[in-house]
């Protein structure tokens, strides 16, 4: 099948938020992140050089496949450098449940905007066994491009969901919610829990008080050495990987 004007438009208006739900559906690009999707999640559409096609086809089920030349793969592609295969998947229908939160570490991303910081959030939590993200309202959109093809295939492992996190924190009885803070308490001197909700927040502005207010275990990370001036903070992935790895240093100890 030939890639037609109506197909590359359709790709390109996947850029857009609106259009994605609409359609119900988000894109992906590059052998290894379509590869590892293509066994997780329903592929609605594919386009990929015959090289890829010829190590590949038979591993998946698809029904509208174009086989391309790179050019084409070029103008149909959102990024600079495509890499020989891009696919449309179906979004998940997420049900929430917030009681996950009473057995397992769960994350909550406090109005986190950009793209590659979710994605890759979503890359660490799946990679520290955390399955469940809850977003507030403001937060970047899970299945933009970019946060996609940061996430370097754990959208399909890890469930995303966007709600009021004001809400859901008040709901949650004696269930711990940690969060970071310059006042808070110094993480590798605290005990930390197999279960609960770390918050974390915006990159400009951090935490919003009206969540902070919620927060009932607040946790800093100290910098090295204490006395040393330093940044004035971390970037939100970095300080999420750092979090997500102490709580599962403790919960490993014997």
């Amino acid at each position: 099948m030939t890639l037609s004007k109506n197909r590359i438009k359709y790709i390109h208006s996947l850029e857009l938020k609106k259009n994605r739900k609409k359609e119900k559906v988000f894109l992906a690009e590059g052998h290894k992140l379509v590869g590892e999707l293509l066994n997780e999640m329903p592929c609605r559409l594919l386009a990929a050089t015959a090289e890829w096609l010829s190590t590949n086809r038979n591993r998946f089920s698809v029904t509208e496949i174009y086989e391309v030349t790179e050019e084409e793969l070029t103008r149909a592609s959102l990024q600079k450098t495509p890499q020989q295969v891009l696919a449309v998947f179906e979004q998940r229908e997420e049900e929430m449940d917030s009681s996950v939160i009473n057995q397992s570490l769960c994350l909550a991303l406090d109005d986190v905007q950009d793209p590659g910081n979710l994605g890759t959030i979503i890359r660490l939590a799946d990679w520290f066994g955390i399955e469940h993200i809850f977003c507030s309202p403001n937060t970047v959109d899970v299945y933009s491009p970019k946060v996609v093809q940061a996430s370097m295939g754990a959208i399909a492992r890890v469930h995303v969901h966007y709600t009021s996190l004001p809400e859901l924190i008040s709901s949650l009885k004696e269930i711990p919610v940690y969060g970071t803070f310059l006042d808070g308490g110094n993480m590798y001197s605290q005990p930390l829990s197999k279960n609960g909700l770390i918050v974390m927040g915006n990159e400009g502005n951090g935490i919003s008080k009206e969540v902070e207010k919620l927060v009932n275990r607040k946790l800093y990370i100290p910098n090295y050495p204490s006395e040393r001036p330093t940044s004035e903070s971390l970037n939100v992935a970095i300080a999420t990987a750092i979090v997500c790895a102490e709580f599962r240093r403790q919960v490993s100890l014997p």
